[in-house]
Parts: structure tokens; C-alpha cells; sequence
């Protein structure tokens, strides 16, 4: 049976794993929820992931959710050579140390300013965007550290995939990457090299373009943790 993959649309963690599927060239089968709509609250699916959150797969029953570990997971069973998720210790702990980095700084605080904003009642701080600063210096600091062309090698890994997909929801909002010449620079190859991959990201750039400039209508969603927008 093919491996299910349940996402759904301009979600950067689901755009991670899209990328990995389409690196590796793993046919799936794709389960496209409507986040509006809050299906992947339901206690139907929460009987996949009681999280009740998005991506899932479910590899011939074996069920995972949490991209990072979708991500490893892939890499580890389907990867043609040892580049993407490196077997060499030290290289694979940057990777890990990348992933960890983009799930508790990068990305965390690239969503609270950027994202969250445009779904949910939250308002743009200086906090916030202090916050965001201090993640892309350090991302700034650690490619300077490595010397190297991707996050954590000189190869592409799926740190990167994260990484990029938490970039892309700064350029959506146009935010200026100028002080942070590495992670500009990173990022530009990384679309230079992989045009393919970006093929994925840059439509769903473009959608939570829209929504940043005409925030979605979520007033009928019950959410357990963000305050939804009254229309």
C-alpha cells in the first residue's frame, strides 16, 4: 500500500515533509484536510494523532506524526545514500541540532510573528519580531560557524527542508533577510539548487500572501489554544 500522508494547505511542517517525499521520490497517497475547517480537530482524527495535529503519515498502518520525526523517519528508511540524513556521527548531530533549532527558536518565533497573526487574534509585537531577529542571527551564526553551503553540511539535508519552509513564511510578508547575508545567501541557493523544491514552496508562499493581506474568516472554528478572530 502506498504511504498516506495527511496535510494540509500552506502549512510550513507539511511543506517540510512534501519536500522530502518529492527529494526521495516516494509515491504516496496525499489526504488533503482543510484546516478551516477543523477536521483535524475531530476525535475521528484524533484517533490517528491525538494531538490532533498536521502531517501525519501512516506507512502500511505504522502511523507518525511530528514532521521532525516524518522527516528522519523518511530519510532513514527510504534514502538512497547517506547525504540527507548523514550517518557520520557528528554530521547527523548538527542535523538534529538544526531541527531542534528551527522547532524551539527558528520557526516558533518566525510563526508567532508572522503566522499566527494572519489566522488567528494575535497582534504583531515588537517582542515578537525581537524574537525573530534573534532567531535569524542566530541561524547567522551557525552558518558562519560551519562555513558550510546548506544548514548543517555541504549537502542539502532535511534540515533544510524545515528551515526553508520557515524562511518562506518571511518572504510571504516581505520581510527584509539583509542583515542576515548567510541565511540570504543560504536561502538563494537553496532555490537556485533545488528548483523543484521551491516549485512546492513558492504557491503556498503565495497563499499565505493573500491571507496576510485578507485574513481567512476562522470565526467558526473552537480552537483549544489560539484566540480565533471574530468576524
Amino acid at each position: 500500500m502506498p504511504l498516506k500522508f495527511y496535510s494540509t494547505l500552506a502549512s510550513p511542517p507539511s511543506l517540510a515533509v512534501r519536500q522530502c517525499l518529492a527529494y526521495l521520490d516516494i509515491q504516496y497517497e496525499l489526504e488533503d484536510l482543510d484546516y478551516s475547517s477543523g477536521t483535524h480537530m475531530s476525535e475521528e482524527f484524533a484517533k490517528k494523532n491525538p494531538q490532533k495535529e498536521i502531517p501525519l503519515i501512516d506507512d502500511d498502518g505504522f502511523q507518525l506524526s511530528e514532521s521532525n520525526a516524518i522527516l528522519q523517519y523518511l530519510a532513514d528508511k527510504y534514502a538512497k545514500d547517506q547525504t540527507l540524513y548523514p550517518k557520520d556521527l557528528k554530521e547527523r548531530a548538527l542535523v538534529n541540532h538544526r531541527l531542534c533549532f528551527d522547532l524551539s527558536t527558528y520557526y516558533r518565533n518566525i510563526c508567532d510573528y508572522a503566522v499566527n497573526p494572519m489566522f488567528f487574534d494575535y497582534p504583531r509585537t515588537d517582542l515578537a519580531l525581537k524574537k525573530t531577529h534573534i532567531a535569524l542571527s542566530n541561524f547567522n551564526t551557525y552558518l558562519e560557524r560551519t562555513g558550510t553551503k546548506y544548514a548543517a553540511t555541504n549537502h542539502i539535508t532535511i534540515a533544510d527542508f524545515q528551515l526553508a519552509t520557515s524562511t518562506m513564511c518571511l518572504e510571504s510578508i516581505n520581510f527584509d533577510l539583509s542583515d542576515y547575508p548567510l541565511v540570504q545567501k543560504w536561502y538563494a541557493t537553496f532555490k537556485q539548487e533545488y528548483p523543484e523544491l521551491w516549485k512546492l514552496l513558492e504557491p503556498e508562499m503565495l497563499v499565505l500572501t493573500a491571507c496576510e493581506k485578507n485574513p481567512p474568516d476562522l470565526s467558526h472554528m473552537v480552537h483549544p489554544i489560539h484566540p480565533v478572530r471574530k468576524s
